[in-house]
């Protein structure tokens, strides 16, 4: 939350009770500002920096995806099998990545943000009085879910299928594969705490090395067979589906591995904006995937033997350790940069009301959207290392993968059709069918990836179904217990104009007040009055407000107003891209006019134990010990909200729901 550099252009907007006029603390709040740039570097170099920070996993797909594509036919694959596969897998990436993604789904972008959560907040209603869940709001939660259930698998499958390349070099080493990918990745969620801010300055360079070299694999192996040129032609993947229509309809959950990094374009554009994800995939990471699909597919042709695993078998026998060596470095950025969108959409989730408060660190000085998130990192690391012991071979593990991100790609594309609705003003005649096109395509690889649950498939789904339920429980009692409070609270007016006649003194300095009250006096401050009977010289009722934006602009942030009898209302808000800070606020207050004493201030949060009503409840048994025990382990809120230990007063109180 830290606007110093834009303070200067800050205002904020002020009420003043008719009883009581007073000088206005700053002028009204303005949106004449300039609009904040986002992404102002050097266009090419950060097309360069998407290269490390976006394309890792789709990029390393080619270690897998036609590999498996091929075994799920079933038998030894003909030439017109071959072609069929690869004509699939280009013709995928053309409609489902270039197109719906790069070309539609990067225009969806929330203030620059991108990803599911970021896609909801665009088209989300108002909230629901009772708690209950909006359809837009549980389908986004659905596809948050699944990208966790995603995250479990991404890091296990990449770094898994790369140390595979070993037991090619000789096959003594095949006993290590196992352990030196438990290795690898224990390691790897080992140093995220200390950020990626260094380590992400070598992720560019490498992945374009990664992307050279299997792009010159490729064209090493078409040149032996150029025929596998014919497979640019859609008929070739018709005649093969027509042809074998049963199989292919299990060979499509298999080319569906070659997509499964296309929803990170979208979650990672806050990273480096849509521009530079344009430039990279078409200037560099679409070639390069095609040439070594297309080199695969060739090899295929020469020499069927190199089913088992024709990725490394492109390659010459004397460069089998160093494609090893490059395809771990690879498959760890590709894990990288699913951990860290984990670590961002944890963050979204606890700013947009959907997880409870964890503790989040930031690791750049710099950048805000480089932070770590202890709590899902070791969570992750837990589910990525019992996923790798589960099923030990990647190919296991495809049978798990693919079903997750294809249940979140149909989210984004449902959500997509109320963006090009109500946002870019689509007439519905030209949005249908576009939209029915990808939603159709969507199905049919969902559907395709289902025949896969009884054989790992169900894995992601159980840790998404998981997540969703802790998502929606958490929203609903949050939501029954900010209403609760609402009417346990009195009216703010009334409150103030008799809290001369309810205290017996005045102390000295100033007490912030955390309330999630918006409108009227909180339980947490009647219950003080009650037992205390004194209050300080100064009050700031202070409450944080979520926001749709990812960030909230200095100038809209702050709303400051003087209630009289030395009150004041402090509403601050915040995108789901923005962490609170109490302090902060309070210095920010002050660059506007207000005179915030912070060096004899005391901070009040309310501390409430919310039981079940007996009779009458909104919340079942189940649900709502669900909820306690997510209430019990969230983070404390001072540590949350950055409020120092010095000075700090937590009022206890019931709260019936």
């Amino acid at each position: 939350m830290d606007a110093r550099s834009d303070a200067a252009s800050g205002v904020a907007s002020m009420a003043v009770p008719a009883e009581r006029v007073a000088a206005p603390i700053a002028g009204p709040a303005t949106d004449d500002q300039p609009k904040y740039l986002h992404h102002a570097g050097n266009p090419w170099f950060l097309a360069l920096t998407a290269l490390g920070v976006v394309f890792g996993d789709i990029g390393t797909s080619p270690l897998y995806a036609f590999s498996v594509a091929l075994g799920a036919t079933g038998h030894a694959p003909t030439a017109g099998d071959v072609l069929g596969i690869v004509s699939l897998i280009f013709w995928a990436l053309m409609a489902m990545v270039s197109l719906k993604y790069v070309t539609f789904v990067l225009r969806a972008d929330n203030d620059g943000e991108g990803g599911i959560l970021a896609l909801l907040a665009l088209v989300e209603g108002e909230h629901v009085a009772n708690g209950r869940i909006p359809f837009l709001v549980l389908l986004g939660v659905i596809g948050a879910s699944l990208l966790y259930g995603d995250g479990v698998i991404t890091p296990a499958i990449s770094v898994l299928s790369a140390m595979e390349g070993l037991k090619l070099v000789t096959p003594q080493l095949t006993p290590f594969i196992l352990p030196l990918t438990l290795a690898i990745l224990i390691a790897l969620f080992a140093i995220q705490y200390r950020g990626t801010e260094i380590i992400g300055r070598l992720f560019g360079p490498v992945m374009v090395v990664w992307f050279a070299v299997i792009a010159l694999l490729g064209i090493v192996n078409i040149v032996h067979a150029p025929q596998i040129a014919y497979a640019f032609n859609p008929l070739e993947a018709v005649r093969f589906v027509s042809a074998n229509p049963i199989i292919s309809f299990a060979v499509f959950g298999a080319v569906f591995l070659a997509l499964t990094g296309g929803e990170a374009l979208y979650a990672d554009m806050g990273h480096v904006g849509a521009s530079a994800i344009r430039r990279a995939w078409f200037g560099l990471v679409l070639p390069a995937l095609v040439l070594n699909y297309f080199g695969q597919g060739a090899l295929i042709l020469t020499n069927p033997k190199a089913i088992e695993n024709p990725f490394y078998s492109l390659a010459p026998s004397w460069a089998l350790v160093p494609m090893v060596a490059l395809a771990a470095m690879a498959t760890i950025i590709a894990s990288q940069a699913l951990i860290s969108g984990v670590f961002s959409l944890t963050r979204q989730a606890i700013q947009t009301g959907l997880c409870p408060r964890v503790k989040i660190v930031p690791t750049s000085n710099d950048e805000a959207g480089q932070i770590y998130v202890p709590v899902a990192n070791w969570l992750l690391m837990i589910g990525t290392l019992l996923i790798v012991v589960l099923f030990k071979t990647s190919d296991n593990l495809a049978a798990a993968y693919g079903i997750a991100v294809s249940g979140t790609m149909l989210v984004t594309t449902i959500l997509l059709y109320r963006v090009a609705i109500t946002r870019w003003q689509w007439p519905r005649a030209v949005a249908i069918p576009i939209i029915a096109l990808f939603g159709t395509i969507d199905l049919i690889f969902l559907a395709s990836n289902s025949l896969k649950i009884h054989e790992g498939g169900w894995f992601p789904l159980v840790v998404g179904a998981a997540i969703a339920t802790l998502m929606i429980t958490w929203r609903k009692g949050t939501s029954l217990v900010r209403h609760k409070l609402q009417e346990m609270s009195m009216p703010l007016h009334e409150f103030i104009a008799h809290i001369d006649e309810h205290v017996v003194g005045r102390a000295p300095g100033m007490g912030v007040w955390l309330t999630k009250v918006a409108h009227g006096a909180s339980p947490m401050l009647l219950h003080h009055v009650k037992h205390n009977a004194v209050m300080h010289e100064a009050v700031v009722l202070m409450s944080f407000v979520p926001d749709r934006r990812p960030r909230v602009p200095f100038h809209q942030r702050h709303s400051i107003r003087r209630l009289g009898h030395g009150f004041y209302r402090v509403e601050v808000r915040l995108g789901f891209m923005q962490t609170p800070d109490v302090p902060r606020t309070l210095k920010n207050c002050n660059m506007l006019g207000f005179k915030a004493d912070l060096d004899h201030a005391h901070y009040y949060i309310a501390h409430e134990s919310v039981i079940r009503r007996p009779t009458g409840s909104s919340m079942g048994q189940v649900t709502f010990a669900i909820f306690a025990f997510l209430t019990r382990i969230a983070s404390r809120a001072p540590d949350f909200f950055r409020i120092p230990p010095d000075g700090l007063s937590e009022v206890g109180f019931r709260v019936e729901i």
